[in-house]
C-alpha cells in the first residue's frame, strides 16, 4: 500500500504523486521506493504511454532529502545512501516511456535532480529550483554531474557553492523549465503533453531515451562512485549532522539524536 505518493491513471497516462506536503514533499527512502515501485509498474504497462510526476499542495514539488533522515546517517549508512540514489535515478534514466514533471512549487537539491532527469518540465511563476545542499552540510556530486550537462561548468559551479535558488522565470530562461505556465495550468499542460507523447511511435520513443541514457552513463557511473567516496569522507567530518542541527535549532526545531 503506497504511503507517501499517490497514483492514479488518466487514459494512456499515469500519474505520480508526491504526498508528504506537510513535510513540502521531502522524500526519505521509504519513498523513494514507493515511486521506484511506481515507475517500474507503468513502465512495464502496455496500456501507459506516458508518465507524469508531480507533488501535493501548492507550495513544492519536493523539497528534496527529508534533513530528519539524513541526520542521523554514519559513513556505513552514507554509502547505502549513494546505493538508493544510484537505483532512483537509474530507474528514471532506463524508462522506456517519457516522463514529464509538473513542478506545481520548489524543486530543491535532489528533487531538482530528479526534475532534470525528467524529459520535459512544467513549472509557474513560483517553481524555485536550485541546489541548496551546501547549505545542509552535504557535498554535491550528483547535481553537478547533471547540471552540466545541461548548464556548463560555469554556472554549474555558481549554483553549487552559493546553493542559490533560482527563480522560474530564470530556470525557463536556462532551458530547465520547457513550458512556463499560470499555476492552475501546470498539470492540464503536463497532461497534453504527456498525451502527445504518449501518441508517439513507441519503439522510436524507447530507442531515443535508451540512446540518450547511453550517451550519459559514463558520467553517471563516475558520479555515483565519486558520490560514495565524498559522502563517506563527509559524514565521517560530522558536518552535516552539526549543518542539519543548525538548521533545526534555527526553525525552533527538535531533532532526535
Amino acid at each position: 500500500m503506497e504511503k507517501f505518493i499517490k497514483t492514479a491513471v488518466d487514459g494512456n497516462v499515469a500519474v505520480i504523486t508526491l504526498n508528504r506536503p506537510e513535510k513540502l514533499n521531502a522524500w526519505n527512502t521509504e519513498m523513494r521506493n514507493e515511486i521506484i515501485a511506481a515507475l517500474k509498474k507503468y513502465n512495464a504497462d502496455a496500456a501507459v504511454g506516458a508518465i507524469v510526476l508531480t507533488g501535493a499542495g501548492d507550495r513544492a514539488f519536493c523539497a528534496g532529502q527529508d534533513l530528519e533522515e539524513a541526520h542521523g546517517f554514519d559513513v556505513a549508512r552514507a554509502d547505502e545512501w549513494m546505493t538508493e540514489w544510484e537505483n532512483y535515478y537509474r530507474t528514471i534514466r532506463t524508462l522506456q516511456k517519457p516522463l514529464i514533471a509538473a513542478l506545481n512549487g520548489t524543486a530543491a537539491g535532489s528533487a531538482f535532480q530528479v526534475a532534470l532527469l525528467t524529459d520535459i518540465r512544467v513549472g509557474h511563476s513560483g517553481s524555485r529550483m536550485g541546489q541548496p545542499e551546501i547549505n545542509s552540510g552535504i557535498p554535491s556530486v550528483t547535481g553537478p554531474w547533471i547540471m552540466k550537462q545541461m548548464l556548463g561548468l560555469s554556472r554549474t559551479i555558481e549554483l553549487t557553492l552559493t546553493g542559490r535558488m533560482m527563480s522560474a522565470e530564470e530556470a525557463h530562461g536556462l532551458g530547465l523549465i520547457h513550458h512556463l505556465v499560470a499555476a492552475d495550468q501546470v498539470m492540464p499542460k503536463a497532461l497534453e503533453i504527456a498525451r502527445e507523447l504518449a501518441a508517439k511511435p513507441p519503439v522510436a520513443m524507447r530507442l531515443d531515451k535508451q540512446r540518450f541514457c547511453e550517451i550519459t552513463e559514463p558520467g553517471f557511473v563516475d558520479a555515483i562512485a565519486a558520490g560514495r567516496r565524498i559522502q563517506k569522507e563527509a559524514y565521517a567530518t560530522g558536518e552535516p549532522a552539526r549543518m542539519m542541527e543548525e538548521f533545526f535549532r534555527k526553525r525552533g526545531r527538535d531533532i532526535a539524536k
